[in-house]
This record gives C-alpha cells, structure tokens and sequence, in this order.
C-alpha cells in the first residue's frame, strides 16, 4: 500500500496512536524505574526500557532520561536510542520511496 493510499484510507490515526503509545510508555517506564531505584524497590529491567526504545518508543524513553535524570550515564541507552531513532526513520523514509516510486 502506497503511503497515499494509506492517508485516503485513514491507517495513519491507528500508526500515530501506536507511536504515542509506545512513547507513553517508554516516558512511564523511565520515570517508574528511576522512583523504584530511590526507594531501592523492585526495578524495570534494562531489557524492557531497550524494547521499548526500539519498538518506537524512542523520543520517549529520550524524554524519561532527560526528565528524570535516569539512566544518562549508561552509554548503552544513548546507542539503543540512536539505533531505534535511525532504524525508524530508515524504515519510514524506504516504506514512502517504495510508495511514491510505484505511483
């Protein structure tokens, strides 16, 4: 499906509400994970906030860090951020070549 097609079909509301989902999400997880490490109780594994991240939740999971001052240190975190940032915009920059070229 062509991404006009998608517009005339209205797909892209479910696609956006995804993206706001994730981001809500990933925002959620960093903010309980950093009130979980102050109160010494039961954290959110690092796993999770990654898959999060690269499910689309990446200007989220960015939001979380800088807001809560969370996981800035780890190295790791800014790399998986970039990679999902970039996987994301290459899948959508690929999926709409692939749709104008076949008009």
């Amino acid at each position: 499906m062509s991404p006009a097609a998608l517009l005339d079909e209205g797909l892209t509301c479910p696609v956006a509400l995804a993206y706001a989902l994730l981001n809500l999400a990933a925002l959620s997880a960093h903010g309980w994970d950093k009130l979980q490490a102050k109160r010494g109780g039961r954290r959110v594994r690092e796993r999770t906030l990654h898959v999060l991240a690269l499910a689309g939740g990446f200007a989220g999971a960015w939001l979380g860090m800088r807001l809560f001052r969370h996981k800035t240190r780890v190295r790791a975190f800014d790399l998986v951020l970039l990679v999902a940032a970039l996987g994301h915009a290459a899948l959508w920059a690929w999926w709409f070549l692939r749709g104008s070229a076949a008009q």
